[in-house]
């Protein structure tokens, strides 16, 4: 058995967000559907994670395997691709150790997360409005209690399936980028709806509603209803995943 990395990009907003699931659109249905068309046969994919509705990645990587080597996964990438609705790109795929695991084995993940304090037509569907001045700086030293920090419950979509609520976060700030404010924020894993609680509590810091002790006591409570609303999903990204270089064939 051979099996495979897909790295890829997709635009999130027609979506249920990654996983499937029955009677909703997503983006590992769509591509299962691309792979089961072009190899005649049902494939099933592996994802690094998941994204929730309306989230768009940058690079989301999955793993497959085939009886077959691929000899062309170039070819096979721009085959594909030709397969796939508009909002979903295949960057390449490459062979990985039959062990390879685009979950397990990753070893950081980056998201963004995009605000905009004007009104734009044309980037209104991948960023969130503010309304009203914002305080970075007092953001970015909320930002440091994040180091601290390693149980994030508070942050954490509640009834998941997951073993522990355990992160360990090695970067996260707000930073200016043209006319934007992204918040960029890496980890060795990521629970549900988690960037998005942390940018809606960073927010009430911002506004002067709630100061940096007073976010590192929402971690501390390890309880979502301390924690501030999530921010809207159509501005996230999925940016990066880091993989040890040992697993490529």
């Amino acid at each position: 058995m051979n099996r495979y990395f897909i790295y890829l990009a997709y635009n999130g907003k027609n979506y249920c967000g990654w996983q499937a699931q029955p009677n909703a659109p997503t983006v590992q249905q769509a591509l299962e559907e691309a792979l089961a068309t072009y190899l005649r046969r049902e494939v099933a994919l592996t994802g690094a994670g998941r994204t929730d509705t309306g989230v768009h990645a940058r690079l989301m990587v999955a793993h497959f395997d085939w009886e077959e080597p691929i000899a062309d996964t170039g070819a096979t990438a721009d085959k594909l691709n030709r397969i796939l609705p508009g909002d979903i790109a295949i960057h390449r795929i490459l062979p990985v150790k039959p062990d390879a695991h685009a979950r397990f084995d990753a070893l950081a993940r980056t998201y963004k997360y995009y605000l905009t304090e004007k009104k734009d037509p044309f980037n209104r569907e991948w960023t969130c409005r503010v309304h009203g001045e914002l305080d970075f700086e007092a953001m970015n030293a909320a930002c440091s209690v994040l180091y601290e920090q390693t149980d994030f419950t508070s942050f954490s979509k509640l009834h998941t399936d997951v073993k522990t609520n355990n992160c360990r976060i090695t970067h996260a700030a707000w930073a200016r980028e043209g006319d934007l404010w992204v918040f960029t924020v890496t980890a060795d894993r990521f629970l549900r709806n988690m960037v998005r609680a942390i940018v809606g509590t960073l927010l009430a810091v911002g506004c002067g509603k709630l100061t940096t002790d007073g976010f590192r006591k929402v971690i501390e409570h390890k309880s979502r209803s301390a924690a501030g609303t999530s921010a809207p999903g159509h501005a996230l990204f999925l940016d990066n995943i880091v993989y040890p270089a040992d697993i490529f064939q």
